[in-house]
């Protein structure tokens, strides 16, 4: 069964694409093909998402309904189906909550587009998509501009990515570079202060000069920030845990640091700021 589609919900996402068309490059559907999203958050947050192009929506009729109760109209056709059918579609363990929504991967965005930025979050080879997903989450409540991945040694915009996201890939943009080095060249270039964490920095982040555009970068568990990024950085500095457990995974690091540099940032207590 199709139903006829409404207009689409005025509401915009949070975040970088609230009022203005999308800078991105939008990747060539011909290349990577259309996505299927799932789940009622990320279903949620892609509507919202004016840089989203969205095909088809499959959902069962509570499914539905939900989403019509968050003010969400699809603007694509709608396909009524029982959850078995979503199953088969996106396979049994996955968590579809009754809806999948086809729809293109999302523009390619560079250093070009993040001019205005002030808080950038970096991942150089973090590849577990649940961990990405947790940070692109904590990134968009911390109120970060974006956050950085590698093309390769990352996990690719996909299904199991933006569920982990819980809808915060549509609220943020996420650049995707060849080479994470050079990368922090040009943001260093476009008058970002980039501090890669090290469990060896020499000083505390929050001891840091940061500035007041801040680059913040953070490597995969086990081997760090690679040297060549290290290199590349304004400094290094460490997270200090007073308790018996030294270390933090990546994601949990992430959101930590993040809200020490925004502290820094909106308070203007950076050092040199």
């Amino acid at each position: 069964m199709t139903r006829s589609a409404k207009p689409p919900s005025a509401r915009l996402p949070r975040g970088p694409h609230r009022g203005r068309k999308p800078a991105g490059r939008f990747a060539d559907p011909a290349d990577a093909g259309p996505l299927r999203l799932y789940g009622l958050h990320t279903v949620e947050a892609a509507f919202r998402n004016p840089a989203r192009r969205r095909h088809r929506l499959y959902a069962t009729e509570n499914a539905l309904r939900r989403l019509t109760e968050r003010d969400i109209a699809p603007d694509v056709p709608v396909e009524i189906l029982p959850p078995r059918k979503l199953d088969q579609m996106v396979g049994r363990d996955a968590v579809h909550q009754g809806v999948v929504l086809e729809a293109d991967p999302l523009p390619a965005y560079g250093a070009e587009d993040l001019s205005r930025a002030r808080m950038v979050l970096a991942l150089d080879q973090v590849t577990d998509p649940h961990n990405v997903g947790a940070i692109l989450r904590s990134a968009v409540a911390l109120g970060a501009d974006a956050v950085v991945t590698t093309e390769r040694h990352a996990p690719e915009e996909g299904p199991v990515l933006a569920k982990s996201a819980s809808g915060a890939l549509d609220m943020i943009r996420h650049v995707r570079v060849k080479n994470m080095a050079r990368f922090v060249g040009e943001m260093r270039a476009a008058g970002f202060r980039a501090v890669a964490l090290d469990s060896a920095g020499p000083a505390r982040l929050e001891d840091t000069e940061l500035g007041d555009r801040v680059l913040l970068v953070l490597g995969s568990e086990g081997k760090g920030v690679r040297q060549g990024v290290r290199e590349a950085c304004d400094a290094l500095a460490r997270l200090d845990m007073p308790g018996e457990i030294a270390s933090l995974n990546v994601s949990n690091a992430a959101v930590l640091s993040l809200y020490i540099v925004r502290q820094a940032l909106f308070r203007g207590t950076a050092t040199g700021s």
